[in-house]
């Protein structure tokens, strides 16, 4: 675009009296070989194709031509085809060096269309090449800033980064990026071990807390229940019960039933009396 926002290329100037004249003798040409210049003026564009016709270099108008029949002639007349179609560009491996000064190949696709046929005809030589390049170029350019664990936790935030930038770069192109990919990240083998190295041992790390924590909580537990069990010693009993039914359940061969400590002091009690009490009557 020039300092008044004008394609480059487009002049909606008249063709003065040499252009007039060809025009009428171009013209003039068509009607003396009807029919047979109609097949050879007429061209068909297709519905997602437009046509920018140059008429002595100049282009026509600053819209594209299409779709339908369009009018060419001869001798005077060139028409570029353009697709609007939404292209997809693979971005090869690039070989990036993060911020961190990890060495990583990343690669990539970049969605995109042609909104305006004009501009990508006029302003660019080869506009489907530029924008190969300048994803190319964009993404290196945008990685190099970033950290390797950004890079892997951050896809969709970088991805958009770059999408931003080049649309911004590629308006006076008339292409329109719909959308950018980052499709894989690889990184050396080395690093993928320390990586798996520092993963497992802070999974072990977490593990050893989580089962201290939860010995921690079983210890404050069995203290509540104690002091529960020594208010009320019937509970107790309960308890001895309650596992007693639960065990027998399971089809045990022998059952351990305990006993409570007072049962067996009154028995050692007993026992104890007795065995005082007959060498008084002997």
């Amino acid at each position: 675009m020039d300092s008044r926002g004008k394609l480059v290329g487009v002049n909606n100037k008249r063709l003065g009296v040499c252009g007039w004249i060809l025009f009428s003798l171009s013209f003039l040409l068509v009607i003396m070989t009807l029919p047979i210049s109609i097949w050879l003026c007429l061209k068909i564009i297709k519905e997602y194709e437009r046509a920018v016709v140059f008429r002595l270099g100049r282009i026509q108008a600053d819209k594209a031509k299409g779709p339908g029949l369009i009018l060419v002639l001869p001798c005077i007349d060139v028409f570029v085809k353009v697709d609007l179609r939404t292209v997809t560009c693979n971005i090869p491996p690039q070989e990036i060096l993060t911020r961190d000064s990890v060495t990583t190949q990343v690669d990539g696709v970049v969605y995109y269309r042609i909104y305006s046929a004009v501009s990508a005809v006029a302003n660019v030589n080869d506009v489907h090449q530029a924008t190969f390049l300048l994803a190319q170029t964009t993404l290196r350019n945008v990685l190099g800033t970033q950290t390797l664990s950004q890079i892997l936790a951050g896809r969709e935030e970088i991805a958009h980064s770059i999408q931003t930038l080049l649309d911004d770069a590629t308006e006076l192109w008339g292409i329109r990026v719909a959308r950018v990919e980052i499709k894989d990240v690889r990184i050396p083998v080395q690093l993928q071990r320390s990586m798996a190295a520092e993963a497992e041992a802070t999974r072990e790390a977490r593990a050893k807390v989580l089962a201290a924590e939860g010995e921690m909580n079983a210890s404050k537990s069995l203290k509540s229940a104690s002091m529960v069990l020594t208010e009320s010693p019937i509970a107790l009993q309960l308890r001895y019960l309650q596992t007693l039914s639960t065990v027998a359940t399971e089809k045990n061969s022998t059952i351990v039933f305990p006993l409570p400590m007072n049962i067996l002091e009154g028995i050692g009690g007993v026992s104890y009396d007795n065995h005082k009490k007959l060498p008084n009557k002997a």
